[in-house]
């Protein structure tokens, strides 16, 4: 299928500024399904934008807002290094969970009206991202979330004064929800995941959920923790889940 990946929208932001949200999308006729993909703590990188392509040439338009648009310009990019890495932390805990909130209405929202999208809508995301698509899954708009290896949810220490409320709203998600961990993730250990589990199983959520021999960001093709077969499976759950509940081109 042929894309379009080049493509950005600066989204307006109540607050002021803009969330720059980048587009991928097939270019045949029809209207597809969207799909929201949050990045891990570095935005944009050429990883994510590999994956949103992946995503996209399978039949969706899949868009990918910077997640720290507040604080950095336009099209940052954060490097996969250890001043990288501590920027990308320390926003992850500056930034208000109100503001993560606020980001997923106004990309849903603009989604959902692309003249290639037929307004259903899925969200997917990785490390910080999982736990944004959690979030975003709060909408009654979105049909399905794929959550890779989310971070924070176990724990409640997302955002500013590191204190959020995602575990206790479960509840509110309607949703089909697909969750994938990596066993030797450190930073989602055992008693995290299976408190996740035991949170989804109480309120009755529609879920589907994997746990494989992996470390964490196993998914991101650049480094030494990239598991490529792990790849080819654990997205291949995510393109099942969303062609089962968001449908094709219309």
């Amino acid at each position: 299928m042929i894309l379009l990946s080049d493509e950005f929208a600066d989204l307006p932001c109540a607050t002021g500024g803009v969330m720059r949200t980048h587009v991928f999308r097939p270019v045949g006729e029809g209207r597809f399904p969207g799909v929201v993909l949050y990045s891990e703590i570095y935005q944009v990188t050429a990883p994510i934008r590999r994956l949103a392509a992946f995503i996209a040439g399978h039949g969706y338009v899949v868009a990918v807002p910077e997640v720290y648009h507040e604080y950095e310009a336009p099209g940052t990019v954060l490097a996969y290094d250890q001043p990288g890495t501590d920027r990308g932390n320390d926003l992850k805990f500056t930034k208000p969970v109100a503001g993560f909130d606020a980001d997923a209405t106004l990309v849903i929202d603009w989604l959902t009206q692309h003249p290639a999208c037929s307004g259903r809508i899925g969200v997917a995301g990785v490390c910080l991202g999982g736990h944004l698509a959690y979030r975003a899954a709060l909408d009654s708009r979105v049909l399905a979330a794929a959550c890779f290896y989310p971070t924070d949810i176990h724990s409640g220490t997302l955002g500013e004064g590191r204190s959020d409320d995602s575990l206790s709203r479960i509840g509110e998600i309607g949703a089909e929800m697909l969750f994938v961990w990596g066993r030797q993730d450190p930073h989602v250990p055992y008693a995290g995941r299976q408190a996740i589990r035991d949170a989804l199983e109480a309120a009755g959520t529609r879920y589907e959920w994997h746990e494989v021999n992996a470390q964490h960001a196993f998914l991101r093709d650049e480094g030494p923790r990239y598991d490529p077969a792990l790849f080819v499976s654990t997205t291949g759950w995510m393109l099942a889940l969303f062609a089962r509940v968001l449908g094709g081109r219309v």
